[in-house]
């Protein structure tokens, strides 16, 4: 059976980063979080010493356009809301995954592992993965029917060996009862 990836711990951990993140910007910046707060908040020691702070500001400022979607020069707390659900149903694309999955406490081999496998995740190939497309996707899958082939075969060339001279034709043999693996 191949390992599964926990596709909901990405998502939460995203998720409680945007919130915690937004709440430290607008304690920080009470006229609204603006792109010049955005850019200030780069330097700010009280954003950039919490987890989330810095890399969210980041990722706010480079999609400040899209994230501020009545385009009044603001980021609220309902565009925010909006973000974390748009992410939530849509999934979040590789460059998400990269900017804003390192700070939300998933491990490293997990978001390598997401990564690594974003093609093979992907399976409405949108670009995007979601939580569940994650939790499907079996991280040893290649390796394991890989590995499955090659028993499969070695178990074949042992019954030939001893259960029949005739190598043009498997006709099975007692090992198969142990090693043979019917999932191929």
């Amino acid at each position: 059976m191949s390992k599964r990836l926990n596709g909901s711990s990405l998502f939460t951990g995203i998720n409680a980063g945007i919130s915690n993140s937004f709440s430290i910007l607008s304690s920080q910046y009470t006229e609204g979080i603006t792109r010049e707060n955005l850019n200030k908040a780069l330097t700010n020691t009280n954003v950039t010493n919490t987890a989330y702070g810095a890399t969210f500001a980041s990722y706010l400022t480079n999609n400040f356009n899209s994230v501020d979607v009545n385009h009044d020069g603001k980021i609220s707390a309902d565009e925010v809301q909006k973000l974390m659900n748009n992410i939530a149903t849509q999934g979040l694309t590789r460059d998400q995954i990269i900017s804003l999955g390192a700070a939300n406490g998933m491990t490293n081999s997990l978001q390598e592992t997401v990564l690594a496998h974003f093609d093979d995740i992907d399976t409405n190939h949108d670009g995007k993965v979601t939580s569940q497309e994650i939790s499907q996707y079996g991280v040893n899958s290649k390796l394991e029917k890989q590995k499955t082939a090659d028993k499969n075969r070695i178990v074949n060339n042992m019954s030939i060996f001893y259960g029949s001279d005739n190598s043009d034709k498997y006709e099975g043999s007692l090992l198969d009862y142990r090693y043979l693996d019917n999932e191929s």
